[in-house]
């Protein structure tokens, strides 16, 4: 009987499984990864762009946009070898400074710091914080944290000053898919990566049908035509007109194992094409159990991420059937307010109330709560089992404890964040 280490927080779960009852979808490709040479030919070969050194000239400023704690994109070495290009092209070291694009998340700490863009780089460019919040602003007083872009869908377009304020600004991020923005990485670093909460709430709440009382049509993942968040993403970061942007595609670990570079729209579009095609599982029959893990930390820091992975196993499973999903959850919930949702009766009062006052985390819970009032979700976290149950899952410490019908086929899914189920 085989076993398969299903990856919890940092940390694995092995799982003895009879191949007759379970299949195994995505499994994800043990890439080798590039080195700084191969990562250097890519740089070489921009998509619909100049090469970086003819667009940044010597004593011109550069604002580098990097994800926050939440994201696996390789950051570090590509940074590294950023930075490096701009010094030996002329930019001195303190004309460039890195901001990371939280959004709405929590602040980057020192260590993570140090983790996403090594402990080198830190040392010597200064890096920035982002807060969506503008407490100056809600007090009714003066406040020039923002710059104004006019509006979208009736709320204001607000992005960080700090965009405006260098004669470059360069993305770096990754792709994976993304369950309503259809992608992650590319526009999202501007917004909501640097979008005041005003604007990330306008923008996400596209996402959702007020008269259907559900998401939107063409919102989803692995879709970008005809997705009204990616538009209204695209149309804000256009504010900004990167003059580059890094797409990284990263293996198990993390590392690059391919990388689109060059116009911030281009390049990006190209890496979603070679993301889903790599990463897209198609099956003909949906089954009984589902057993996902969102591949580990930091796919699982909090539940707001993990969900992530329980909208690919929704893809897999029968209406009614069983999911287990292996979520750490190390940082709780992703937001202290988060349960405040799941006081509705049931997702049809949820999306009622979101629709009065529409809230970005609101639709995370109100995703949830379908789930799991079409499915039974069996969870093994480090949530506390009333926080658990308040969001209608019944939590286990051990994978062991949980009773799996030997009669009922299922699938495995040991990187659930990182795949898109086709039925």
């Amino acid at each position: 009987m085989p076993t398969i280490a299903l990856k919890y927080g940092k940390t694995v779960i092995p799982f003895d499984f009879d191949e007759t009852q379970f299949d195994v979808l995505g499994k994800f490709h043990e890439s080798a990864p590039l080195s700084d040479v191969e990562l250097g030919a890519r740089f070489d070969a921009p998509i619909d762009s100049k090469l970086l050194e003819d667009i940044v000239q010597p004593d011109e400023t550069v604002l580098i946009v990097v994800p926050d704690a939440t994201r696996q994109t390789a950051c570090g070495q590509i940074v590294n070898l950023l930075v490096r290009r701009l010094i030996a092209n002329g930019t001195m070291p303190f004309e460039i400074n890195i901001i990371f694009a939280t959004g709405i998340h929590r602040r980057v700490t020192e260590d993570e710091k140090r983790e996403i863009l090594t402990p080198f780089i830190v040392q010597r460019i200064k890096t920035l914080e982002h807060n969506a919040k503008d407490w100056m602003s809600l007090a009714g007083l003066d406040s020039d944290r923002f710059v104004n872009f006019g509006e979208i869908n009736g709320a204001p377009v607000e992005l960080n000053k700090v965009l405006t304020e260098y004669d470059h600004v360069i993305l770096v991020g990754g792709v994976s898919f993304h369950y309503f923005a259809g992608f992650t990485g590319g526009r999202k670093l501007i917004c909501p990566g640097l979008a005041s909460e005003k604007t990330i709430a306008a923008t996400h709440k596209l996402a959702f049908d007020c008269e259907t009382k559900t998401r939107r049509e063409g919102v989803g993942t692995a879709k970008l035509k005809g997705n009204a968040v990616h538009e209204a993403f695209v149309a804000v970061a256009q504010n900004i007109k990167p003059s580059f942007a890094f797409n990284a595609v990263v293996n198990e670990k993390g590392e690059a194992v391919e990388l689109f570079c060059g116009d911030w729209l281009a390049s990006h579009e190209t890496a979603c094409e070679f993301y889903a095609e790599q990463n897209t599982v198609e099956i003909n029959e949906k089954r009984d159990v589902v057993i996902v893990s969102c591949g580990g930390f930091p796919h699982d820091v909090n539940l707001v991420q993990a969900h992530k992975a329980l909208e690919s196993a929704a893809q897999a499973c029968k209406d009614g059937g069983q999911i287990i999903l292996l979520a750490e959850c190390a940082d709780g919930l992703g937001r202290n307010d988060f349960l405040k949702w799941f006081e509705s009766e049931n997702s049809q009062r949820l999306a009622e109330i979101l629709c009065e006052n529409y809230e970005v985390n609101g639709q995370t819970a109100w995703s949830l709560l379908r789930k799991t009032e079409n499915f039974d979700v069996r969870v093994v976290t480090s949530l506390s089992n009333e926080e658990t149950r308040r969001m209608r899952m019944n939590p286990a410490r051990k994978l062991a404890e949980i009773v799996i019908d030997k009669n009922a086929r299922g699938y495995i899914l040991p990187f659930g964040a990182k795949v898109y189920i086709k039925f």
